[in-house]
């Protein structure tokens, strides 16, 4: 279950604007993101829940969508987010310093395989405008900006298949209108085994 459950857990960039997430469900995925480890048990990360339809659009306009997708400037307005996650990095809790990587993985995994479970997919954005998303959702001073969770039903099928006879990873959209995402085969991950 588990297993089928991360295979069909995949970066969704565009979206039905029906059944959006509620409050409550945006919620419950922080709930998941709390329970994952952190280094140190510092717990970091807090989070900005967005669902307002006059913010939408302007957390939208923050982020960069799909590098691969070159002729592609991201979902159409009716295939947009109809909600968003913002994780932040509470410095006076981290010292400062960034959130540690494993901490800030493991608490999006959590949210994004808990979005997939309620029927929902997510689409994890780094490329982000951080100070003005900042500004727009008025992010306290000693909060800083680290990932955003963009979230709502699927509105497009995603596939695995295999990478490429010369290692490509880069994902694609075929003619099909499917987004296709090539994964390397187990035999070139494992280096030995002992």
């Amino acid at each position: 279950m588990l297993k089928e459950l991360i295979r069909n857990t995949r970066s969704i960039r565009r979206f039905k604007q029906e059944p959006a997430p509620s409050m409550a469900d945006l919620e419950s995925l922080i709930e998941l993101a709390r329970l994952a480890p952190a280094a140190s048990n510092k717990q970091p990360l807090k989070y900005v829940l967005v669902r307002d339809p006059d913010l939408l659009p302007q957390v939208f306009d923050c982020l960069k969508w799909a590098g691969y997708l070159t002729d592609w400037p991201g979902p159409a307005p009716e295939e947009r987010p109809t909600a968003y996650i913002v994780f932040l990095n509470d410095t006076a809790i981290s010292g400062g310093a960034s959130v540690h990587l494993i901490d800030l993985g493991l608490a999006a995994q959590n949210i994004v395989l808990g979005a997939r479970e309620m029927g929902f997919g997510a689409c994890l954005l780094g490329s982000v405008d951080r100070p003005r998303l900042a500004e727009i959702l008025g992010v306290p001073e000693g909060l800083r900006i680290e990932l955003v969770a963009a979230l709502g039903a699927p509105g497009e099928e995603v596939r695995l298949t295999a990478s490429g006879k010369d290692g490509d990873i880069r994902y694609w959209r075929g003619e099909d209108d499917v987004h296709y995402v090539p994964k390397r085969p187990l035999s070139e991950l494992i280096v030995k085994k002992l």
